[in-house]
């Protein structure tokens, strides 16, 4: 793995890349950020746009939410995967909020890892982007980009992707450069066709120097 120093220091570069990063999902409260990254979950952003574009102009509050059949609430998620299991958890989420919180996202790891369908990434996400608090959160872009650049280990689990991300880049500058990561990832180092030919990263990325030796004898 490549030091703490290295790691600021490709991030700087990514920094210059995509200085405007932020969350995509569409919302306008906490309320509506939690439901829609509840829903990304296996789901574009831009299909979550799509779908919470009708959602969140029928459910306005939790207790929409609640008094409609879960059949409906189905139906108006249909699109999105997994949506039998996400409309359940809806439901239960926000049967909670009006129970346990008076209708309000908590603003705790400890109680939104608590409510149904929220985990560690997406209670990261909700503290970071809606409650201001620094926290990274490691989805499939954050945890491809950690371990081609060699900031993590190709072995580590999500957890561990989180931990040393944690250790390498400054507090201060946690929930930016997770936005940025995405960024990266989303819209430079894809998946599957990573632009290592115009990557600014190219020398420092072991990753990357493999795929273009790859490429460069394929040509010959």
């Amino acid at each position: 793995m490549i030091s703490g120093k290295k790691t600021v220091e490709m991030l700087d570069i990514i920094d210059s890349m995509f200085p405007d990063a932020e969350a995509e999902l569409n919302h306008d409260n906490t309320f509506e950020l939690t439901i829609a990254v509840l829903l990304s979950a296996q789901a574009t952003d831009n299909h979550v746009n799509k779908v919470t574009s009708s959602l969140f102009k029928k459910y306005k509050a939790p207790e929409d939410y609640v008094e409609v059949p879960l059949e409906e609430l189905q139906n108006d998620i249909r699109t999105i995967g997994l949506f039998r299991n996400k409309a359940k958890n809806i439901q239960k989420l926000c049967r909670d909020l009006i129970d346990k919180f008076d209708g309000q996202v908590p603003e705790n790891y400890e109680d939104l890892v608590s409510l149904a369908g929220v985990g560690r990434k997406t209670a990261n996400v909700v503290l970071s982007v809606a409650f201001d608090i620094p926290r990274i959160a490691v989805d499939t872009h954050v945890e491809r980009v950690s371990k081609r650049l060699g900031i993590a280990r190709y072995k580590d689990n999500v957890t561990q992707v989180e931990e040393t991300l944690m250790k390498k880049i400054p507090k201060d500058r946690w929930s930016k450069a997770h936005h940025q990561l995405i960024f990266f990832g989303r819209y430079h180092c894809l998946a599957r066709t990573p632009k290592c030919e115009t990557c600014p990263l190219l020398d420092d990325c072991r990753e990357g120097r493999k795929r273009m030796k790859r490429k460069l004898k394929e040509e010959q």
